[in-house]
């Protein structure tokens, strides 16, 4: 992600405070300067990192400490808040209701992402029961319209465009036209530059043309400083409502996007990272804070596991709770997880995981995780129920079918049968905690 060498950075800052034998004034001030580095590595700009540095140095040495809470905790408290004021502080929604036609007008500078963000946007809000439409007016752009089409026949989602048409205004009133009696139209437009006055032009007659409910500015994640230029030129163009953030899976710094907030006053209401459609979510300044601050954020990993609609039967979570499930069980528990994002990104949304994983050790479990599915395909449904059966012959035939080696397949076996004992044990530790409240499917 983007903004992962930004986060363990912060959080090495925040362990070097638990670390410290003393929280006196110096500790403060190098953890100040700690958090002043780590942001500006990150691009943001540097009047920005030092109002929040400064805020957070003021309110560490001079607030006082809560009862019953250490001075400590009280710092990182601080961080946590000020970073999050920083970003936003409250969530910035996106209201659409049924059958009230909401227009959204996605602007960007060329190879922001918007035409996926598009897409994604539409998938996000017809998975919540609305029925939602694109419209194409990227006269400019050769394939936008067909890279559109693309995304809308895989999200099952009508789409509406003239690639012979030049008057993208044409093309905007057609298609709203067309999806009058739609609770959300997304226009996707061409992409633009501050210097290209025609596409400007253009768009500003775009907006007095369809009158959009709120234009969202794409920014690239992987933009760098030149985000907040390009952000206020395109506000003084066309007013601009929200943010979203595409590309946070780049290797980028992505501090400078985060910027472009502070330099037209426009909140950010979407980050998108991925190449999926369901790679997207709503910005919750203090669930982004918490990620990066290697706090966690369970309650995006559960919205996650609900948009991927991944339904477990009680049955079957007693089953892994007791240590008595099969080889077919642990593989589908793969294909969930596949469905829900990469392992990486859920890790991080589990508290005190986040940077505590090496990514070579990440990278070698996903490799893993792969094999074993592959294995697993490879064995017949007796040999998934029952894999004691798995004799030296059976697990030649296995590694061959699945072209990996025995030792691979052995490894898998081990780890399940791991897996088994530890279930087992986790339960009878945590007996009186079980079969209360289990998730139906």
């Amino acid at each position: 992600m983007v903004l992962d060498r930004l986060g363990s950075s912060l959080n090495a800052a925040l362990k070097k405070v638990f670390r410290a034998p003393v929280m006196d004034e110096k500790t403060v001030k190098e953890l100040v300067r700690d958090i002043q580095r780590a942001l500006l590595q990150a691009d943001v700009n540097v009047k920005m990192v030092l109002e929040v540095s400064k805020r957070i140095e003021e309110r560490a040495l001079k607030e006082k400490v809560p009862p019953g809470v250490s001075r400590r905790e009280h710092i990182v408290k601080v961080v946590y808040e000020e970073l999050t004021r920083f970003l936003g502080e409250k969530p910035a929604s996106l209201k659409i209701e049924p059958g009230k036609r909401k227009v959204l007008m996605l602007v960007g500078i060329q190879g922001s992402g918007k035409t996926t963000a598009s897409g994604k946007l539409a998938k996000y809000f017809q998975k919540r029961g609305l029925k939602t439409a694109l419209v194409c007016t990227d006269t400019y752009r050769p394939g936008a319209y067909d890279q559109l089409n693309q995304l809308a026949g895989r999200a099952n989602i009508p789409m509406y465009g003239e690639p012979k048409e030049k008057k993208a205004e044409k093309i905007a009133l057609r298609g709203l036209k067309q999806f009058k009696d739609y609770d959300l139209v997304i226009i996707d437009t061409a992409g633009r530059h501050k210097e290209e006055k025609d596409l400007i032009d253009e768009m500003k007659r775009l907006e007095k043309a369809i009158k959009p409910d709120e234009a969202i500015l794409v920014i690239d994640g992987t933009i760098g400083q030149q985000a907040a230029i390009q952000a206020k030129a395109l506000h003084e163009a066309t007013p601009i409502g929200s943010i979203l953030v595409s590309k946070l899976d780049g290797s980028a710094r992505g501090g400078g996007a985060l910027s472009a907030v502070a330099a037209i006053g426009a909140p950010i209401k979407f980050i998108s990272s991925g190449e999926k459609l369901g790679d997207i979510e709503p910005f919750i300044p203090s669930r982004f804070v918490g990620r990066l601050l290697g706090m966690g954020d369970l309650q995006s990993l559960v919205d996650k596991v609900r948009d991927a609609e991944v339904k477990v039967p009680e049955k079957k979570v007693r089953a892994f709770m007791s240590g008595k499930f099969t080889l077919t069980d642990m593989y589908e528990q793969f294909e969930s997880m596949k469905k829900v994002g990469p392992l990486k990104h859920l890790l991080k949304m589990i508290p005190g995981m986040s940077y505590n994983i090496p990514d070579e050790q990440m990278n070698m479990a996903e490799d893993a995780l792969k094999r074993w599915r592959v294995i697993i395909q490879s064995m017949t449904p007796k040999e998934r129920e029952k894999p004691k059966i798995l004799s030296s012959s059976r697990i030649r035939r296995v590694a061959r079918g699945s072209g990996t080696t025995e030792k691979e397949v052995k490894e898998l076996l081990t780890q399940y049968n791991n897996m088994k004992k530890m279930m087992k044990t986790f339960r009878r530790k945590r007996m009186p905690f079980f079969g209360k409240g289990l998730p139906t499917a």
